[in-house]
C-alpha cells in the first residue's frame, strides 16, 4: 500500500532553513505528482508547492514563492522541500502527498514532520 514518510523537521531560527525529505513507497513513484501541504495550530491544511511526476513542473504559494523549492528523485523515490529564509509564520506540520498522474492532489499522507521557528 502507499506509505509517505516525511523527515527532517525541526527547531530553527528565523531566517534559517530546513531540507524535508519524503521517502515514498508502494506505488510508481515518477507516475504522480506530488504535493508539500502544511498545518499550523488550530487551523487548517494549507497547500504549499506541488511537482509534476516528472519533476519540470513546479507550483507554490504565495506565501513561500521565492523562498521554498520542491525537489524530487525518482530514482530513489524521495520528495524534498527546500526551506530558506524560514519566518515564524512557517511553523506548522509539514505533510507530503501523493497527487495524482495528472492532478497535483490527492488523499494519501504521510504522518508529517514538525517545523518550527523560533528564536
Amino acid at each position: 500500500q502507499v506509505q509517505l514518510v516525511e523527515s527532517g523537521g525541526g527547531l530553527v531560527q528565523p531566517g534559517g532553513s530546513l531540507r524535508l525529505s519524503c521517502a515514498a513507497s508502494g506505488f510508481t513513484f515518477g507516475d504522480y505528482h506530488m504535493t508539500w501541504v502544511r498545518q499550523a495550530p488550530g487551523k487548517g491544511l494549507e497547500w504549499i508547492s506541488s511537482i509534476n511526476g516528472g519533476g519540470r513542473t513546479t507550483t507554490y504559494a504565495d506565501s513561500v514563492k521565492g523562498r521554498f523549492t520542491i525537489s524530487r528523485d525518482n530514482a530513489n523515490n524521495t520528495l524534498y522541500l527546500q526551506m530558506n529564509s524560514l519566518k515564524p509564520e512557517d511553523t506548522a506540520s509539514y505533510y507530503c502527498e501523493k497527487g495524482g498522474i495528472y492532478v497535483p492532489r490527492g488523499d494519501a499522507r504521510g504522518p508529517g514532520t514538525q517545523v518550527t521557528v523560533s528564536s
